[in-house]
């Protein structure tokens, strides 16, 4: 059995939470651990989980992402970034100790606030950056980066 773990920045109202823990559900077993500001779009995705079925995979912690999620443990196969932009790139190098060696990243919505995107996409688009990063024309566009490694900092799959 598989075991694994995503991580959500910006749940919101839980909507692609459900789809993420849907996955997991699929792929056979883990968890998505996703982090929201406002206790009131909390209560909504809990609520949109639980209708779902898929509440009990899936554990939202309330505050501060840079803080509710420097805890998680690794590894971890998928990150979706869709909060604030200016958060991205802190965020991915907070949880990239944790990235099991092919885990993919998925930033969400390139045509909001492009200039706050700036050092993200730089970063990960980076010769030396320890991903693979394309640009996905689809809605507001997305960033898929794949973790491969750099400095021996990689994890095994």
């Amino acid at each position: 059995m598989s075991f694994y773990t995503v991580v959500e920045f910006g749940t919101s109202f839980g909507i692609s939470t459900v789809f993420l823990a849907a996955a997991i559900r699929d792929g056979g077993g883990g968890r998505v651990i996703g982090s929201e500001l406002h206790p009131e779009k909390v209560r909504r995705a809990r609520q949109n989980l639980d209708e779902s079925g898929l509440g009990d995979l899936v554990e939202i912690r309330e505050g501060d992402a840079l803080v509710t999620l420097r805890d998680v443990e690794g590894p971890i196969d998928l990150v979706l970034l869709d909060g604030w932009k200016n958060l991205y790139l802190p965020m991915l190098r907070m949880l990239e100790p944790r990235l099991r060696r092919g885990a993919l990243i998925v930033a969400d919505d390139l045509d909001i606030a492009p200039d706050d995107l700036r050092p993200y996409l730089e970063y990960v688009r980076g010769a030396d950056s320890g991903y693979g990063s394309v640009e996905i024309p689809l809605g507001d566009r997305l960033e898929v980066s794949c973790w491969h490694g750099r400095d021996g900092r990689e994890r095994e799959a």
